[in-house]
């Protein structure tokens, strides 16, 4: 980031894009820097014509001998009046050949365009004072932008106001647990983008919170933009199967060229006629040479296209196809990719047992769950800021939508919320890391808190088990709960602790988190998808070495690992610090110049030599 935007105040952006931290830019002014800076879109590759892409499937030198033979045959057996009909024969194979391949690859490109088209969105804009929406497309630098909870990032943004404002930044880090921001100036210099806390970036999404931020960069100068410049400018290379037709194709040419040749010159010496010479030359030449193996290959890597198509994979390039087909490692990003990008709750401790939520059909079901399940169903559903849609989607910070998640899976139903009405609050806090609603019920009013465990407990004074009965001596029964808060955290699980008290009066702001009484907990993680353990198992029983490449954490990418075989015993654990030393080191050789902060890759061997050719 050059301008380091994290490093100045909001007051200092502001004046450097003379817009105001109230009314945000004039129109005037927002017209103004939308000629100066552009369209906030990605600029898209520059479009090769079509008789170009059809012209370029003609550079092998193979296909451009049989041209060449068949031309010229043709060309004689017409001045002989002789039918043209094997000239025409594998002309007809080189154009079917061609134009298989510009299909393909223009069929690719609309799906790609499609993709793109549905990436846009709008965006709330403060100008000359009031807000409004417009296309995210015509934001500028210096726009003041409005986001609040479901919102995604339009442009990469300093932010000037936060207010409990949570954004997942997966798509940039690989972090899948949304980051809190704060609008205070950042003092350190060099720091990773996943460490900037009071910027947005282009593409995250807001899941809890809102917040007010200006624009510094648009289009191709945001994070996303650098990464999609340099995935355009990445230099095209010739697959195995390309460079290996391409040397038979030579290799045959030549021979066939010089056998031709002497052929011919051996017949005029021995006083044959000139013509029927070249004519045999010639039809050796074209005999010599496989015409059809270009337009089989072609074929070939077609079907295999249309059948990653069907497995939703869009190939651009048919010989993209065959190089998969002759990967040796394949590296692979966690979140999304090898995890579904959702935090789903995998344990519930509650009335002293830990139950496996993996198995939904193995736990009890709401008409037949005792007090204290339904005492933590609702506790995570009520204390909860999550938005159940008309069609049941789930919007808001993936650990709070897990919770719901969870709920609706156990037969509650969001008629809790109609039920018991949240009627006062206490927002999450990161220094507290507590959050408290207060809700009525029947005339009475219970408060339900949710937080980290050291945080909880230092708030209840008892517990409740068997049957919803109050136990004290909490400090009796804290190890059990940490206990099981630590076998949880060593399996990467994220642990959130619940409480609750009943009250007969509306109680006190300041009361609210006061003598508590413990609940139990739920673990939470990233779950990895089935498909991806199973594309797991196929690279190891083929000889393909995986590796996981993730910004998350080392104790939580090695359960992953574990779980999708990624990870055995004996293998090898490397963190980015510990590249980054191992490059000062003289470790450049072996693992490339690989110097973020946030880097994890785990091997399936311990030996490090067969990555000797990292790219730098």
């Amino acid at each position: 980031m050059e301008n380091k935007w994290f490093n100045k105040t909001a007051s200092e952006v502001k004046d450097i894009f003379n817009t105001d931290l109230k009314n945000g830019l004039t129109n005037s002014k927002a017209s103004e820097n939308l000629e100066k800076f552009g369209f906030n879109e990605l600029k898209a590759q520059k479009k090769v014509p079509l008789i170009i892409k059809f012209l370029e499937q003609f550079k092998d030198f193979m296909i451009i001998i049989l041209i060449i033979a068949a031309i010229v045959s043709g060309a004689i057996s017409i001045a002989q009046g002789e039918k043209i009909t094997d000239s025409v024969i594998i002309l007809i194979v080189v154009i079917a050949n061609a134009i298989i391949g510009v299909a393909q690859e223009a069929k690719a490109e609309k799906s790609l365009e499609a993709l793109q088209k549905l990436s846009g969105y709008e965006a709330k804009v403060i100008r000359d004072g009031s807000v409004s929406v417009v296309p995210a497309k015509e934001l500028v630098p210096g726009d003041l932008v409005v986001l609040e909870t479901g919102d995604y990032v339009p442009a990469d943004l300093r932010i000037t106001e936060a207010i409990n404002l949570k954004v997942q930044e997966a798509s940039l880090t690989g972090e899948s647990v949304p980051v809190e921001k704060e609008s205070a100036k950042i003092e350190e210099e060099d720091i990773p983008i996943g460490d900037m806390r009071n910027m947005l970036f282009s593409s995250s999404l807001v899941t809890y919170g809102r917040g007010k931020a200006i624009v510094v960069e648009t289009g191709m100068n945001t994070e996303v933009g650098k990464i999609a410049g340099m995935l355009s400018n990445t230099q095209k290379q010739e697959t195995p199967l390309q460079k290996k037709l391409n040397s038979l194709g030579k290799t045959l040419g030549i021979v066939a060229l010089i056998i031709c040749a002497v052929i011919f010159v051996v017949g005029i010496l021995q006083g044959r006629e000139v013509i029927n010479m070249f004519m045999t030359a010639v039809s050796l030449a074209v005999a010599a040479i496989p015409e059809g193996l270009a337009a089989v290959s072609t074929i070939v890597l077609a079907i295999g296209v249309q059948k990653m198509v069907k497995k939703n994979a869009i190939v651009k390039r048919l010989p993209a196809v065959e190089t998969l087909g002759s990967s040796t490692v394949i590296c692979s990003d966690k979140t999304g990719t090898l995890t579904q990008n959702k935090m789903t709750v995998q344990k519930m401790f509650v009335d002293d047992n830990i139950y496996d939520m993996t198995n939904i059909e193995d736990i009890t079901k709401y008409e037949n769950a005792n007090q204290e399940i339904k005492l933590l169903v609702y506790n995570g559903m009520l204390c909860n800021d999550t938005k159940i849609s008309d069609t049941g989607e789930l919007k808001g910070d993936p650990t709070e939508t897990a919770l719901v998640d969870i709920a609706l899976k156990l037969g509650f139903t969001k008629n809790i919320y109609n039920e018991m009405p949240r009627v006062d609050e206490i927002p999450f806090d990161s220094e507290r890391k507590l959050m408290t609603t207060v809700h009525m019920v029947n005339g009475k009013y219970i408060v339900f808190t949710k937080g980290g465990i050291d945080e909880l407990l230092a708030k209840c004074t008892s517990y409740v088990q068997e049957d919803g009965v109050q136990k004290q001596n909490l400090n009796e029964y804290k190890y059990r709960i940490n206990e099981v808060n630590e076998t949880m955290a060593k399996d990467a699980l994220r642990v959130l602790g619940f409480a609750y008290k009943e009250l007969d009066y509306k109680p006190e702001v300041q009361d609210l988190e006061k003598d508590l009484i413990f609940v139990g907990m739920y673990g939470m993680i990233d779950p990895p998808r089935e498909e991806a353990k199973l594309a797991v198992e196929k690279c190891n029983s083929a000889g393909i070495k995986t590796v996981m490449i993730t910004g998350d954490h080392k104790i939580t990418a090695l359960a992953i690992a574990k779980q999708l075989s990624i990870y055995h015993e004996g293998n090898t654990v490397i963190s980015g610090e510990e590249l980054h030393v191992s490059s000062e080191a003289g470790g450049s050789r072996r693992f490339g110049r690989l110097d973020s902060d946030r880097f994890l890759s785990l091997f399936q061997e311990t030996d490090q030599e067969d990555f000797r050719g990292v790219p730098e």
